[in-house]
């Protein structure tokens, strides 16, 4: 079975700097490098449409023309064909009243967001605080291993994985006929509603977009609670 551009598949991957370390990956074994406090990773088989940008673009490529097989692909990329050539520009000045204004302490390796954008603190003095905004990969070759596990039929599966992609979040959604119903917080739901050519040109549906009152995490834990409470002992 050989992989076209707008075909779904499921994967496992993981990404490294050339001759170094882990930086991304979907495979306990390779996260667990990665993150060692000995809090429990959870990990499962990442879903995406090729040459929707979905994934880096340069292994979306890659995978046009493959068959699905059990191999594990190797795929070694330039910088540039990665996450890119780091740029100066990137490299900015902050006063450092916008940090205190949020109660922040912007010391030297403190990574947070600003303005969707995350960047990471080099230095503070005299009132400025020098942030880097470049991908912390940016400028290295990398090497990725990728295995296909399977091309992806389901259309839930698919409709998932673009409600998750699109929407940054996993949402509550019906497949009605010709029509894929999604239950959104009504502040984004204006946002979705971009989405409706995506749906249609890759699942061949209509987007319809339904506002729902947001639950806070707090109400989400008792109305668990009180679900618990009712289910019979056993």
């Amino acid at each position: 079975m050989v992989l076209n551009k707008k075909d779904f598949v499921e994967i496992e991957f993981t990404g490294r700097v050339k001759d170094g370390e882990i930086f991304d990956s979907n495979i306990r074994e390779d996260l667990e490098k990665i993150h060692k406090d000995n809090n429990p990773i959870e990990t499962k088989p990442f879903t995406f449409c090729i040459g929707e940008g979905m994934f880096l673009p340069a292994i979306e490529e890659f995978l046009i023309g493959k068959q699905v097989t059990p191999e594990t692909y190797k795929i070694e990329l330039p910088s540039e064909k990665a996450f890119g050539k780091r740029d100066t520009k990137l490299i900015q000045r902050i006063p450092l009243k916008v940090f205190k204004d949020q109660n922040l302490n912007p010391v030297p390796g403190f990574v947070f967001t600003f303005d969707g954008r995350v960047g990471k603190v080099l230095a503070s003095s005299s009132g400025r605080v020098i942030v880097d905004f470049n991908n912390p990969i940016a400028g290295k070759d990398v090497v990725y291993t990728v295995k296909v596990l399977k091309k992806v039929e389901d259309i839930n599966e698919k409709a998932k994985s673009l409600i998750k992609f699109f929407l940054k979040d996993e949402f509550k959604f019906e497949i009605e006929g010709k029509k894929i119903v999604v239950h959104v917080p009504k502040q984004i739901a204006e946002f979705a509603k971009i989405f409706k050519d995506k749906f249609k040109d890759l699942l061949g549906l209509e987007l319809e977009v339904r506002p729902v009152r947001e639950i806070s995490p707090k109400l989400k834990k008792e109305d668990k609670k009180a679900d618990e409470q009712k289910e019979p002992k056993r």
